[in-house]
């Protein structure tokens, strides 16, 4: 658990946002001394209230100041063999060997599926198997951008610019957002030399939750509103692949906007937002769903409720959740961001019982993703601090070894 390095990273976050202590404490409501305490670690933990509003007022998700736990297995190393190889294979050394032809059995069409296969295992945080594959990936793709026919280069480019943002985001969950932003540059050069019109501001996107997660949210902001507004005035999002681009854009333009306190715009964006999800299913069946940025109704009504507990409105996104009916294409991890959000929303009004009903919920449907989030972790042990346990409430302090 890194909550060792809260004050560091509170003072680093702080820094970035060029906020003194005090400045901080009349945009959070915390208190200077509070703030001292912790960034001098005087101070190594803050109850859960505490610590969403040091979020909010530093514009920034609860889980970027918490930290993410490393994205690997249980031996805990945050740069092993593994991650290196990972590093490795976005930046080649250099005066590396040129790329060999291609094996007689490789197809395009093979290492679509691969990649694909990569998303659905990082949705479902399986972050160890997906280091283990992208290595080789990243290679058969770079591969396949300098041999054969060009319409087969630019269809090397493609997976090799969807690689690569599959590992920035790998690279973002292991909290190296500069090693993420790295490989999503370069997955925007190949990207930029394929024939698909998506890529790009796919990747776009994932920049901006990159410069969300440093606290660089005008950034943020400003590429996803110009990515989106490039699509649509391309014509881009008149397809269901499209449509889906542009309004994954457009719910992260409305979070930086949210984070940055202004909430009206990113009300008004998430209403657009949401109109226009209603029209994927009316579209044209797209390509691989795994391949596609996440839209639909379903996750329009996360990031409501996301945003509704984020920024103090517990009992909004508790009524916005009650009665959610997702669809089957919600990957795993919104299925998680949505029931930790739902536990949050429980705690801060105070029900502890309702808090640790929907933690066990996640447990069962996501017992990976509950270990690899820190936000899980401080719900439970701001729950532990309790004088009365709720019901259940000991099983999942074991599981998460919030009770050591």
């Amino acid at each position: 658990m890194a909550k060792d390095d809260l004050g560091r990273t509170l003072r680093r976050l702080r820094r970035l946002a060029s906020l003194t202590q005090e400045e901080l404490a009349a945009r959070s409501g915390v208190s200077v001394d509070v703030i001292r305490q912790l960034e001098q670690r005087r101070k190594h933990s803050a109850r859960l209230p505490t610590l969403h509003a040091l979020a909010n007022g530093l514009g920034v998700e609860l889980t970027t100041l918490l930290g993410d736990p490393p994205a690997v297995s249980s031996t805990g190393e945050n740069d092993g063999p593994r991650f290196v190889a990972v590093r490795r294979a976005i930046m080649p050394v250099l005066w590396g060997p040129e790329p060999e032809p291609p094996r007689p059995d490789f197809t395009l069409d093979r290492l679509r599926g691969q990649i694909a296969d990569g998303w659905t295992q990082y949705h479902a945080a399986e972050f160890d198997t997906v280091m283990k594959v992208l290595p080789d990936l990243i290679a058969d793709a770079r591969t396949a951008t300098a041999w054969g026919e060009d319409s087969d280069r630019r269809g090397g480019f493609a997976a090799l610019g969807k690689a690569l943002q599959l590992a920035g985001h790998v690279a973002v969950r292991m909290g190296k957002t500069d090693l993420a932003l790295t490989s999503l540059e370069r997955a925007i050069g190949a990207a930029e030399q394929s024939s698909d019109p998506l890529l790009l501001p796919m990747i776009v996107n994932s920049m901006a939750w990159a410069y969300q997660r440093q606290g660089r949210l005008e950034d943020a902001l400003h590429i996803a509103l110009r990515a989106a507004a490039d699509m649509a005035a391309a014509g881009h999002d008149g397809t269901a692949d499209g449509l889906k681009v542009w309004g994954a854009l457009t719910m992260s333009a409305a979070t930086s906007a949210a984070r940055s306190g202004d909430y009206d715009r990113a009300a008004t964006m998430m209403e657009t937002a949401e109109k226009e999800a209603a029209r994927v299913s009316k579209l044209p069946a797209g390509g691989d769903n795994r391949m596609v940025s996440v839209f639909s109704p379903s996750s329009v009504r996360i990031e409501r409720v996301r945003l509704a507990v984020q920024y103090g409105h517990p009992h909004d996104a508790l009524a916005l959740a009650k009665g959610m009916r997702l669809s089957k294409d919600t990957p795993a991890s919104w299925r998680t961001w949505l029931l930790l959000d739902v536990a949050r929303a429980h705690t801060d009004i105070g029900d502890a019982a309702g808090a640790v009903k929907t933690l066990e919920s996640l447990r069962r449907m996501a017992p990976t993703w509950m270990q690899h989030h820190t936000l899980a972790v401080a719900i439970v042990r701001d729950l532990w601090a309790l004088p009365n346990h709720p019901p259940g409430l000991g099983p999942l302090a074991e599981f998460l070894g919030v009770n050591e």
